[in-house]
């Protein structure tokens, strides 16, 4: 282990305070193709549109086809994956009291809550639940599925209506509280981890933001592509799946098997 990651283990065994926020790149490790690396889902066209069209609201409303068809591939085939290192881990930090300032994360695929994360504010989101735009009655990710894969558009049962999920698209706004709430946390931490994100999307990036721009709170980020905070950084790694699996030893090593 050399001196930069035995600073890191140090620094989270000590910290009273830490909050983490997860982008697209810890899921990659779970087979999951993440949106603006290298072999990113925004890298390519759909039908000739942007995914960033395909995920407004406004495309939805008048083409919902658009997204259920892609999203078959993205988000409707979640049992499909499991939880990598990184949710594995922040799991049992969270267990062992070792992340306290929550778990932010503008992810939409529910790894961490599979691998046992119990304080996940999800930035963006989540197809866990679904709604129909016109009577409000609610539906499961169990129900909706089917229907997406067998190429279908989720219609409400009750009325008729359009189904849509839960997930914050372009054009809405997020939820709030939930920010200011993070506002804090990534404020007040000891320390405060940016993880597999190229904190480039807002409001969401301005969780990171908020702790590179206080003194108090030291911030590691780890990520494959660089980002606009890595010089505000009080530690910069490159390896997620490396950095997390010295840190699953490391953490936890005293732990029964």
């Amino acid at each position: 282990m050399n001196l930069r990651m035995g600073e890191l283990v140090s620094l989270l065994k000590k910290s009273k305070r830490t909050v983490a926020f997860t982008g697209a790149g810890v899921s990659t490790l779970s087979g999951i193709r993440d949106f603006r690396g290298k072999n990113g889902a925004y890298r390519r066209l759909w039908h000739g549109l942007r995914v960033e069209e395909i995920l407004s609201i406004d495309c939805f409303m008048r083409h919902p086809e658009y997204f259920y068809e892609w999203a078959g591939e993205f988000v409707y085939r979640v049992e499909d994956f499991h939880p990598s290192a990184v949710h594995r881990v922040l799991a049992r930090m969270e267990q062992k009291n070792m992340l306290t300032g929550g778990l932010y994360t503008q992810n939409i695929d529910c790894l961490h809550t599979a691998a046992g994360s119990k304080r996940v504010f999800e930035v963006h989101g989540s197809p866990a639940v679904h709604h129909c735009l016109d009577c409000h009655s609610a539906f499961s990710y169990d129900e909706i599925s089917p229907v997406v894969l067998a190429g279908k558009i989720p219609r409400c049962t009750a009325c008729g209506g359009l189904v849509k999920p839960d997930i914050v698209f372009y054009g809405e706004g997020l939820d709030t509280e939930m920010l200011e709430n993070g506002i804090r946390e990534f404020g007040s931490a000891e320390v405060a981890l940016a993880l597999g994100s190229s904190l480039t999307v807002y409001p969401a990036a301005v969780l990171p933001d908020r702790s590179a721009h206080s003194a108090s709170v030291k911030l590691i980020i780890i990520n494959e592509q660089e980002t606009h905070l890595d010089h505000k950084a009080f530690l910069r790694f490159t390896d997620l799946e490396q950095v997390f699996t010295v840190l699953e030893q490391e953490l936890f090593m005293e732990d029964p098997k």
